[in-house]
């Protein structure tokens, strides 16, 4: 029997917001944590594309979430886009049992309770969207932060990477009281104590372990700062190495940013905002602009969190000039050209049959239109993101194509972006076609997540009422 938690406030009536923009998922396999799922899928999302999994935090649900902007990135570099929803049935104040329900650890424990309802849903998203089974992200906030620890611990071998706003180290706390002490003040404990806690989330895995990004208020007063170092202990330890930044930097005078290396990637990065309490930072950074808005828990501080943990996971191009990638691309905002790239097929991809070439492109002052050429022909233009274009590969002939695609803006600048790729057979259209899955890593960015994104939803606000839960018989604490 599920149990339930005693709250000793004002509650709001917790019936969901209309989830504008979100479909609801009724049927995903097993379902033991009695979750809900909603998802995005931008239109005609190519097969091989990643997935990104938001976890949100209490007294929120789903569509709180759409405050981030992930729907807006989605829609520009082509991925699908989680939501699971904890229910009031589960916890009154809807936040994820990170630290399990009352001593009843089943949620931590890989296969069960609600890590097992999420990657149900996750295998959905795979078999329903074709959507790249490694390149599976998750993203939370405070309690959906904390379940995204759940996730990479239980699951290593699902994850790429993940990124953590306000979260907590992995079995932190599985009791009552280790749940007050492990918010705030924080609970200490050395690297490989941590890290023992980590992998025992699924003993057998050997590695390599997702990449880890976390985020922390210096203000924070509900998830004690203390925890975003115990969370770069935990994690440089599963990944063996040290508790020393490799790289250090300054954003402004708005936060710190430490990088922690394995040989030469980065298997840990951390943000701490300065002054900022419990929330997601956002904000445009200099020309980048943030598809993020600002809500309950969501805080201006000029730091995009969600662009930056795009960045970070490889399913937005790397921001700040041009560069080659997976298929050259040019321009930047800084340089008053647009950033374009082509996104799928990149260059050196082996194509046939009938595909979707998917293009990339954005300005601080709004895109127009992209144009394809394929061999010097036009194959169209497209003035909406996402940027699209049918191409039969196998009319096109046996052996190399050129590729180009020019962006225009509204001042009247262009760039162009080139791939090179290789058609199979040149048997025709009618068989099945071969659509790769796309760059991850691509050059530049700046993006303007006021433009003609299609699909976007209407942003909904968070919840604002915050709520304190006592401790009473089967009552335990758990993070905003």
């Amino acid at each position: 029997m599920r149990l339930r938690l005693v709250v000793f406030a004002v509650i709001l009536a917790f019936s969901s917001p209309a989830l504008a923009g979100l479909t609801a998922v009724t049927t995903f396999g097993s379902n033991p944590g009695a979750l809900g799922m909603y998802e995005y899928i931008p239109t005609g999302l190519p097969a091989g594309r990643p997935l990104v999994v938001v976890l949100h935090g209490c007294t929120q649900s789903a569509s709180a979430m759409l405050n981030t902007g992930w729907n807006a990135l989605a829609d520009q570099y082509q991925f699908a886009v989680l939501y699971p929803e904890q229910q009031t049935a589960n916890n009154p104040v809807r936040c994820f049992n990170w630290a399990g329900e009352y001593g009843d650890t089943a949620n931590l424990v890989r296969g069960m309770g609600e890590n097992q309802s999420i990657m149900s849903m996750i295998d959905t998203e795979i078999s329903t969207h074709a959507v790249d089974p490694h390149k599976i992200y998750v993203v939370g906030f405070s309690a959906g932060a904390a379940m995204a620890v759940v996730m990479m611990s239980t699951w290593p071998d699902k994850f790429a990477a993940g990124a953590v706003m306000s979260g907590l180290p992995y079995r932190c706390a599985t009791t009552v009281n280790g749940a007050y002490s492990c918010q705030n003040p924080g609970v200490t404990k050395t690297a490989a104590q941590w890290g023992d806690l980590a992998r025992s989330g699924d003993s057998g895995f050997t590695g390599p372990w997702p990449r880890m990004q976390i985020w922390e208020g210096t203000a924070d007063t509900t998830v004690a700062p203390a925890n975003e170092t115990e969370l770069v202990k935990q994690w440089t330890n599963v990944h063996g190495t040290d508790q020393t930044a490799d790289e250090t930097e300054s954003i402004g005078s708005a936060a710190t940013r430490s990088a922690y290396k394995s040989g030469s990637t980065i298997v840990v990065e951390a943000y701490s905002i300065t002054g900022m309490n419990h929330a997601v930072s956002i904000g445009a950074e200099g020309a980048s602009a943030c598809p993020a808005v600002a809500g309950s828990y969501f805080d201006d501080r000029h730091v995009c969190s969600t662009l930056r943990a795009g960045r970070f996971f490889g399913v937005v191009p790397a921001g700040g000039g041009s560069g080659s990638g997976s298929g050259s691309g040019s321009g930047s905002g800084s340089d008053g050209n647009p950033y374009v790239a082509i996104v799928s097929p990149s260059s050196g991809d082996t194509v046939s049959g009938q595909l979707t070439v998917v293009v990339a492109a954005g300005d601080d002052v709004g895109v127009t239109d992209v144009d394809l050429s394929i061999d010097g022909a036009s194959a169209g233009t497209d003035a909406a993101a996402p940027y699209q274009f049918a191409w039969d590969a196998g009319a096109a002939g046996k052996g190399t194509h050129t590729l180009v695609a020019t962006a225009h803006d509204a001042a009247g600048h262009s760039a162009t972006a080139m791939s090179i790729v290789t058609v199979a057979d040149g048997s025709g259209s009618s068989g099945g076609s071969e659509q790769p899955g796309g760059a991850s890593d691509l050059p530049g960015c700046s993006l303007n997540a006021g433009r003609d994104a299609r699909g976007l939803a209407p942003i909904v606000m968070a919840f604002v009422i915050a709520i304190r839960i006592g401790r009473r018989r089967r009552s335990i604490r758990v993070s905003r």
